[in-house]
């Protein structure tokens, strides 16, 4: 019973407006008449107004075109928002209705977040797939090729279902291979995190257990059903997968954003099994007919050698063979031995051709004479540089000894004090002078010495 109703009840109509509440009184009775009648509710409308606190929480409205809603977010359920809030994208908030005391107001405290509609959808799957294209995600060149015959195969789906059967099925019916199933929620809210963990932890793994190559898939759906696929975690985790992915999400006609990170995308789950190993009969069939032809050339090869050495055998004698060798190797030691002659022989034919008449020594030493001149002229000009530097250097020594000399001091209006040709340089020389001489540009005179200390 609320205090509305305890008033009621005990005053009456008449003395109802004479019970006097507290603000917080008021606040709280508007609170539980506010939760207790409306409860859980699913609200859609526009997000408007998005802040996100550094606490974690989330504040923002959902609008439509007669209200406005506030809405609050607690951290620990903005963690478990697989989607991302922004303005403008309409939603369906799920939570409870409730009052905040401290503005008067009402509010939805939000439990969960869903996108409402297709349409909507699809406009955050175009912005997604745009971004992750200016990234360069979905570059060829980043495109790892699958191996031609892996050792251990690893499977990214839900355990139940018929996915998991028709894969291993179909692996079992081709190529007979290890499986490694790691087992994964494919639609909700934890889907999401859950399949980039699996794809994280193979490329983790290590020795037998670490794939050589992994299928991710699921079966076919509506695009809410597949949305764990286009998220930004799962997207980022097959990109940076060292182990090759299938991807195999839907039917052939479904289209996820893994599809276009994945080295190879699959029409389905069943062709993603036959993508990663070959068929063994075929195998098989190949090998057999690749060593009856190797066979077949083997006897081919060694058929014509053992003709072509029945054609030697007859016409082979070996000490007619080393004769002829040894004949050849003297006639080149002969022909060595003439060589210098032969050499000398057809320079003195050369030399004896040459007409020395006809050479022109006077144009040689015309040429011979300019070359000469030229040499000469530079020689002149180097030496006449080289004096004029020398004479440069001997001027400037000129001019710092005619500073220094000591006449020219004396010109200066300076004086030498000397005593018995012995210059004085400080006062304290002066303690046992009784006579000094000072020299003057014009002379010299003898003074008395009077020291006054």
């Amino acid at each position: 019973m609320t205090l509305f109703e305890t008033a009621k009840l005990s005053d009456g109509p008449s003395l109802f407006h004479e019970y006097e509440y507290s603000v917080s009184q008021i606040s709280s009775e508007i609170k539980t008449i506010i939760e207790a009648n409306l409860g859980y509710v699913r609200v859609k409308g526009e997000i408007s107004g998005l802040k996100i606190a550094a606490s974690g929480h989330g504040y923002f409205n959902l609008k439509d075109e007669g209200a406005v809603l506030a809405c609050t977010c607690w951290r620990s359920a903005m963690s478990k928002i697989n989607i991302k809030l922004e303005d403008g994208v309409e939603v369906v908030a799920v939570g409870k209705i409730s009052t905040y005391a401290g503005q008067s107001k009402y509010q939805l405290s939000v439990d969960k977040v869903e996108i409402s509609g297709i349409g909507n959808l699809m406009k955050i799957l175009a912005e997604r797939k745009e971004k992750f294209e200016k990234e360069g995600l979905f570059d060829k060149a980043y495109k790892k090729p699958l191996p031609f015959l892996p050792k251990t195969i690893g499977v990214v789906t839900s355990i139940t279902g018929s996915v998991i059967k028709d894969i291993i099925h179909r692996i079992s019916d081709r190529f007979p291979s290890q499986v490694l199933i790691w087992p994964v929620t494919v639609q909700g809210e934890n889907a999401a995190k859950e399949i980039s963990d699996a794809i994280n932890n193979f490329n983790a793994q290590a020795g037998e257990l670490r794939p050589d190559v992994i299928i991710v898939a699921r079966g076919g759906g509506s695009i809410e059903d597949l949305w764990a696929f286009n998220e930004e975690v799962v997207v980022r985790s097959v990109f940076s997968s060292q182990i090759p992915i299938i991807s195999a999400v839907g039917h052939e006609t479904d289209f996820t954003l893994i599809d276009f990170v994945a080295d190879v995308r699959a029409p389905t789950p069943t062709a993603a099994a036959e993508f990663a190993v070959p068929v063994l009969k075929d195998l098989k069939f190949s090998l057999n007919n690749y060593i009856n032809i190797l066979i077949e050339g083997l006897k081919n090869y060694f058929h014509n050698k053992e003709k072509l050495l029945a054609a030697y055998r007859g016409s082979l004698d070996l000490d007619i063979f080393i004769s002829q060798k040894q004949q050849r190797l003297d006639d080149l030691c002969f022909a060595l031995l003439e060589l210098p002659d032969k050499y000398f022989q057809i320079k003195h034919l050369e030399l004896s051709k040459i007409d020395v008449s006809s050479i022109d020594l006077s144009y040689f030493l015309s040429n011979l004479n300019l070359t000469l001149k030229g040499q000469e002229t530079k020689l002149k000009h180097e030496i006449t540089i080289f004096l004029d530097k020398k004479t440069a250097e001997i001027n400037l020594h000129q001019s710092l000894l005619e500073t220094l000399d000591i006449k020219n001091v004396l010109k200066r209006g300076f004086a030498i004090i000397k005593q018995d040709d012995r210059i004085i340089s400080y006062k304290k020389e002066f303690d046992n002078c009784t006579q000094v001489e000072m020299q003057f540009q014009d002379g010299s005179i003898i003074a008395d010495v009077n020291v006054k200390n």
